[in-house]
């Protein structure tokens, strides 16, 4: 193998090195994105939607509260317009199940909301007045906090899962960063060999060829280099000795 031949090899070889490794971690940063990415727009949705359910369920209390102490019209125009708020963010979560356990807890809440709204359904339709405040805490307190336990459940559950997300995004971060790692190691191992290649065939080569032409110029001495390698190292080794041999001549 020639010397250029030699020396451009041994550039190109470490270009792919750095070019292999600098796909490698662009395909898994852009991977890291896309997957990070998806799951945390669908955990939003999920925690939006239920923060959006908790407010309606809170609107619910109050007018119920309000229905049962004699404005029954403010009291159910805020039902009817909570009602449809709370179904919105359900339709929402419903729509928008991604992690286990998620499923069970949104049939939970559909069936303890149509529970609770057959409750208020049933008591706006009852005029009577009395001990209402009784009637709140025996019929409605209860299923109120029951159904609002289960929404914190879901939104729990939803930050769990944002949260191993960020865990894992750490470890999708750390694999990205070893590709660029690996090729930092394995460039400077190849360019210390490299090196070595380079002062072993050339760099002594062409000392030792000096230093006997000097002997040949000073001391008429033979030229006595021996380069074994087929390349212009070696063409030149064996062109410096016939000339030494003129010279002596």
């Amino acid at each position: 193998m020639k010397l250029r031949a030699k020396i451009i090899s041994g550039f190109i070889i470490l270009a792919l090195m750095l070019s292999i490794a600098g796909v490698w971690s662009i395909f898994e940063l852009k991977s890291m994105g896309k997957t990070v990415l998806g799951f945390l727009d669908e955990n939003y949705k999920s925690i939006d939607a239920t923060k959006t359910m908790i407010e309606a369920l809170e609107r619910e209390d109050s007018a119920i509260l309000l229905l049962l102490l004699g404005d029954r019209q403010e009291g159910i125009n805020i039902l009817a317009s909570a009602d449809s708020l709370f179904k919105s963010g359900f339709e929402t979560a419903r729509n928008n199940v991604t992690i286990a356990g998620e499923q069970t807890l949104i049939d939970s809440i559909k069936i303890q909301y149509q529970a609770y709204t057959h409750l208020w359904e049933k008591h706006m339709r009852d005029n009577r007045r009395e001990e209402n405040l009784n009637r709140y805490f025996q019929n409605f307190h209860t299923p109120f906090l029951d159904l609002k336990t289960t929404l914190r459940a879901l939104m729990t559950l939803n930050h769990q899962f944002m949260f191993r997300t960020a865990s894992d995004l750490n470890d999708k971060a750390n694999r990205a960063i070893m590709p660029g790692v690996v090729a930092v190691l394995a460039a400077l191992i190849f360019t210390a060999l490299f090196s070595h290649f380079v002062h072993v065939y050339f760099v002594n080569p062409i000392i030792k060829m000096n230093k006997s032409i000097k002997n040949v110029l000073d001391h008429k001495a033979a030229f006595t280099v021996e380069i074994e390698t087929n390349d212009e190292i070696g063409e030149l080794a064996s062109s410096l000795k016939k000339l030494s041999d003129l010279f002596k001549n």
